[in-house]
């Protein structure tokens, strides 16, 4: 009874349910640590704290990587009524006073991460105390915390640039002045995450077995692949050679950032990337196939495909997640992203979370080269009518008129994207002769332009709703079917690996071009190699290292569209100042027809300056610690 009692609990935070009575670790009411440690069960319940932390992946609200960005947008009147705090940041709002998803001390969304820092310091120095817990669990559960307390500094890491990097907690009678911690070095703490992690990895399981009872915990599999993942955001410009945050000092001149740029980098990030894959192949996980979706109904090969990949992301337990944050379970984007399919009397589609038109044009054309440089596809005549013939029937509505941008593009454009006239597989209807459309112009469904439930842009993330949520026939509820958000998946670890090899190498290898390959077969797609000497202008593109470059920055924006990667691949690359700063564009909602639907309306003019690259630390922090400096700009 105890065990699953325990095993109740751990599943109550990590699917996000309240655990309040544990986030302080009073067991019982008793107002003492030690009392945390005296039996199994109790540690347990501060195992379960010490995963509490994790930010919630698929909240809009908790993931500065879905707003803050140049991927998606939203109504104005959402910042009143849905309180999503986390789309200021990318409409240029953020403040030192009160900052927005503040992880450092918590608030206006983000929760103390230095909190949980503390706790995981904690369990680690008092879990020894536990008599009845025998030795090869505890060092799972160290190993476990040691990686939660990696990941959260690695977390501020990205946030804040250098950070304080807390080691042990401090002992009760520590002087005022002994309390005042500076910020370390960037390479000092991307340092201490690597060792954390490395000391961890051994203790850990090589999968999880058991889903139900363990959904979320880590695995050894899903350590490397963080790893590699800090490895390449080592390794990338903002973190290496930076000469912008040159200047940042602490107050005894220690510098924070270093100028002189670093080939090694690339190498550790290489390296940690082979070593996550073989563990990942070792532990089973494999990219999801066409054959490893599963259905009760006979669908043609242009349906099964857009099937599979969307399956990858939100099949629950499938093999290609490698660590999914099951504290976002029922997430909110699936509501969010969830276009109305039909006239329903109560809204129950938040419809909200909108994909800009410049990610509908990011996506390749059908040739698997990017649409302004095939050959063969008119490009200037993208936002032109075209009329749907049999031809496309699976991906877009019969004898209805959309533009020229909607037609011959490759699969994961279908699969990831709703759109006008578009089909919509699933939500209830799974036989082929009664596939569901998209609807969108002024007056139809999925267009209810004067609530806060609608797609601003005229498109939505079809991706993040998993095939069998569904609206109730009376459209009085969500039926939402959950899943672990990726927080990484085995398709990313191969993009990481291709962009540390291109970056190692002088010229593309072998190497590069398989492990970027084997993401776009499965996507119905050509090599690189190919697809660029049959159909594009730049024939030469994928031969040269900086082309190369170009080619995985942008797969990894169409492969990973949506899923929180976009917004801190563009931060760590540098070129946040100039993409973010691109107008918001989507289409005329307020138009019925075709032709005057069609045409791109600016909705925001965002601007990202050198500052924005770190949050602020809040200024209350500064007057409580006189050894702590502000980032610049700030």
């Amino acid at each position: 009874m105890k065990k699953i009692k325990s095993i109740y609990l751990l599943m109550l935070v990590l699917l996000g349910f309240s655990c309040s009575d544990y986030l302080d670790v009073v067991p019982d009411n008793v107002a003492t640590i030690d009392n945390a440690f005296t039996n199994q069960h109790q540690a347990y319940k501060y195992l379960v704290t010490c995963y509490s932390y994790l930010p919630k992946h698929g909240q809009v609200s908790e993931n500065p990587a879905f707003l803050s960005g140049d991927e998606a947008w939203m109504p104005d009147a959402t910042l009143q009524t849905n309180k999503v705090t986390a789309w200021l940041i990318g409409r240029g709002e953020q403040v030192v006073t009160d900052p927005i998803l503040n992880y450092w001390n918590g608030s206006r969304g983000g929760r103390s991460l230095y909190t949980g820092i503390r706790d995981c310091n904690i369990f680690l120095e008092k879990v020894h105390q536990v008599k009845d817990l025998d030795e090869f669990e505890m060092e799972r559960w160290k190993a476990e915390v040691k990686f939660l307390k990696a990941y959260y500094h690695y977390w501020l890491l990205r946030m804040y640039g250098p950070v304080i990097k807390i080691e042990e907690s401090l002992p009760v009678g520590t002087s005022t002045e002994e309390m005042f911690q500076t910020r370390s070095s960037i390479d000092e703490v991307f340092n201490y995450v690597v060792q954390l992690i490395d000391e961890a990895v051994p203790h850990l399981p090589d999968r999880i077995d058991n889903s139900t009872e363990e959904l979320g915990r880590i695995t050894k599999a899903g350590a490397l692949s963080i790893k590699a993942e800090i490895l390449v955001e080592a390794a990338s410009p903002l973190f290496n050679g930076n000469s912008d945050f040159a200047s940042l000092s602490n107050s005894d001149g220690t510098k924070l950032f270093s100028s002189e740029y670093s080939a090694e980098k690339w190498q550790a990030a290489l390296t940690a990337c082979d070593e996550a894959i073989f563990a990942c192949k070792d532990a089973g996980h494999e990219l999801y196939q066409v054959e490893d979706y599963k259905s009760a109904y006979t669908l043609n090969d242009t349906l099964l495909l857009n099937c599979a990949l969307r399956s990858a992301v939100s099949e629950p337990y499938n093999k290609e997640i490698i660590w999914g944050c099951s504290r976002s379970w029922k997430s909110d984007v699936q509501y969010r992203s969830f276009a109305r399919l039909a006239n329903y009397v109560n809204e129950v589609c938040s419809s909200n979370l909108a994909p800009t038109l410049k990610v509908a044009e990011m996506f390749y054309s059908n040739n698997g080269v990017p649409i302004n440089e095939d050959n063969t596809w008119d490009y200037d005549n993208r936002y032109s009518l075209q009329t749907v013939t049999t031809a496309d029937k699976d991906l877009l509505e019969e004898g209805e008129q959309t533009v020229q941008l909607h037609f011959n593009r490759e699969p994961r454009f279908y699969s990831s994207l709703g759109f006008d006239r578009g089909i919509w597989y699933g939500s209830g209807e799974y036989e082929e002769d009664a596939l569901q459309v998209v609807r969108t112009r002024y007056g139809e469904p999925a267009n209810q332009y004067n609530s806060t439930d609608y797609s601003i842009t005229g498109y939505w993330a079809k991706k993040l709703v998993n095939i069998k949520t569904v609206v109730n026939s009376n459209g009085t509820s969500l039926g939402v079917k959950g899943y672990a958000f990726p927080i990484m998946r085995l398709a990313d670890l191969y993009l990481l690996k291709a962009e540390a090899a291109n970056e190692v190498a002088s010229a593309p290898t072998a190497d590069v071009y398989e492990a970027i390959d084997i993401v776009r077969e499965r996507a119905g797609l050509d090599g690189v190699v190919k697809s660029w000497s049959d159909y594009s202008a730049f024939p030469e593109r994928p031969k040269t290292k900086e082309g190369m470059r170009e080619i995985i920055h942008r797969e990894r924006m169409i492969e990973l569209a949506m899923e929180g990667k976009r917004y801190w691949d563009v931060r760590r690359w540098k070129k946040a100042t100039s993409l973010f700063s691109e107008p918001v564009v989507g289409w005329s909602l307020l138009e019925k027809t075709a032709e005057n639907f069609y045409q791109p309306q600016v909705l925001y003019l965002p601007s990202y300056s050198v500052r924005d690259y770190f949050w602020p630390i809040r200024e209350s922090e500064l007057v409580k610690n006189p050894e702590l400096v502000q980032n610049i700009g700030w």
